[in-house]
């Protein structure tokens, strides 16, 4: 009986030893705190805020973007103050591609770079709000002043700089692009087999995509953007006001399709792909985008 107890209880010790915690991950990638964000918008200045070639008399292209642009700075401004101070590290900035001539514009881009951190003032906030409430005007009014509008190159952004200004590891990444979906710039301008790193209009009657088929027509021949792009799932994008050309009534259908088949091929997950609709309609979405609801 004695060699019996002895026996039950070195089991005993054994099954109560501690299991050795695991070892740490290594090759693992970094957490993302999803309540730290880091906020982006790209500004498209092309022709379409001229508002002499593209007028509009409920509200000027070039007006509604700077209100987008005050929703989207609203919403940002929201999140931080959600937060404890000791929990502040985030970021907002403001990017063009290519950069406009003039060379304010690179002071005002300056500017509209705002991070907040645990030492963070109270007064910054209100001096962010007037930055935003005034800046994005002046880049809107000095590049339709200039009147050379180039293009813009969202492609380009895409495949050469989203991942180093757009994203960080730890951060929840939020990409904000004002344009009317089309896109064009000479220097980015080529096709492969079916795809092209261009959307134009004329592109759209070329290819038939003016019946109520454009999807069937888009599959069959593997229409769409060329991919500048892989692995983006750590990137939600926002686009705001798509504005199609008249004449076609399925025109913003594929401006749609064009640009949301190119998200997925780029595995970008989290998408919005808005028209150019009054800033009150739009702000709602915008705050619940950045709310993350």
């Amino acid at each position: 009986m004695r060699k019996i107890f002895y026996l039950l209880m070195i089991i005993s010790l054994v099954s109560c030893k501690k299991t050795p915690p695991p070892s740490p991950c290594t090759n693992c990638p970094p957490e993302v705190d999803s309540n730290n964000i880091n906020l982006s918008i790209l500004i498209d200045l092309s022709d379409r805020i001229d508002p002499k070639t593209n007028p509009n008399p409920t509200m000027e292209y070039f007006q509604r973007d700077t209100e987008y642009i005050k929703s989207i700075e609203k919403g940002f401004l929201n999140h931080i103050k959600s937060k404890k101070i000791i929990t502040y590290d985030d970021q907002m900035q403001v990017f063009f591609n290519p950069e406009p001539s003039d060379p304010k514009m690179n002071e005002f881009t300056k500017e509209l770079k705002v991070a907040f951190d645990k030492n963070t003032e109270r007064n910054y906030f209100d001096s962010v709000d007037k930055k935003y409430s005034e800046l994005p005007l002046n880049i809107y009014q000095s590049a339709i002043h200039d009147g050379n509008y180039v293009g813009s190159d969202i492609w380009e952004f895409f495949k050469n700089k989203v991942k180093d200004y757009c994203i960080k590891n730890d951060k929840r990444n939020i990409l904000f692009i004002l344009t009317d979906g089309y896109m064009y710039h000479d220097n980015t301008k080529f096709a492969e087999e079916n795809k092209t790193s261009y959307l134009t209009t004329k592109l759209i009657k070329t290819n038939s995509l003016t019946t109520s088929n454009f999807k069937d027509i888009i599959e069959k021949n593997k229409f769409g953007f060329v991919k500048a792009n892989d692995n983006l799932n750590n990137l939600e994008v926002i686009v705001l006001g798509i504005n199609p050309e008249k004449g076609n009534p399925f025109e913003e259908a594929v401006i749609k399709e064009y640009w949301e088949n190119w998200f997925k091929e780029m595995k970008i997950k989290n998408y919005q792909i808005k028209s150019a609709d009054l800033p009150s309609n739009l702000e709602p979405i915008i705050l619940k985008a950045i709310a993350g609801k």
